[in-house]
């Protein structure tokens, strides 16, 4: 066994472990998550630090970027697949689901005069977001639709776009 089977089955084990480590523990707390973002000096880059990571957004030329990274609506279509695609990793092994593979592509549109005059009804943010799930799998159509099921009732960034959020904000003076 080679490759993501092979992935799946450590996977498995890993999530029985985690499992029973937290459900041994007395009081499990809410994961408190966080990111920071600087804009860089003259080019206008955003520097995106997650732990120990860096991450770089920017626009493209023709909106005083330097295309040196993706934009955040961008981020946030990779971001979607990125989560889609690992709850189906998480999912397919607690399922006992074999993939060969798994792989996500997801699309959404912004309009750029969106909120200007004469497009006041076109939404500033991405929209229209779909995305689809190509699976290689031994298993039945029956299971891959169970799979599908499961990933889209587990998977945090796909429910924390369906659902409406509340986001607190504030401006401070540096």
């Amino acid at each position: 066994m080679s490759g993501l089977p092979e992935f799946l089955n450590d996977k498995r084990q890993a999530i029985e472990a985690r499992r029973k480590r937290l459900e041994a523990q007395a009081d499990v707390q809410p994961q408190r998550l966080s990111a920071a973002v600087r804009v860089a000096g003259r080019s206008g880059v955003r520097e995106i630090r997650i732990r120990d990571y860096q991450v770089i957004s920017d626009s493209p030329p023709d909106f005083a970027g330097y295309d040196l990274g993706p934009s955040s609506p961008e981020l946030q279509l990779g971001v979607l697949g990125s989560c889609v695609s690992h709850v189906t990793l998480i999912q397919a092994a607690q399922l006992g689901i074999p993939l060969d593979s798994a792989d996500v592509e997801v699309t959404g549109h912004m309009h750029p005069l969106a909120g200007r005059p004469g497009y006041e009804d076109v939404p500033v943010y991405l929209h229209d977001i779909s995305y689809t799930l190509r699976i290689a799998s031994p298993a039945s159509e029956e299971q891959l639709a169970g799979l599908h099921e499961a990933v889209e009732r587990a998977c945090p960034i796909l429910n924390l776009l369906l659902k409406p959020q509340t986001i607190a904000g504030r401006l401070e003076r540096a």
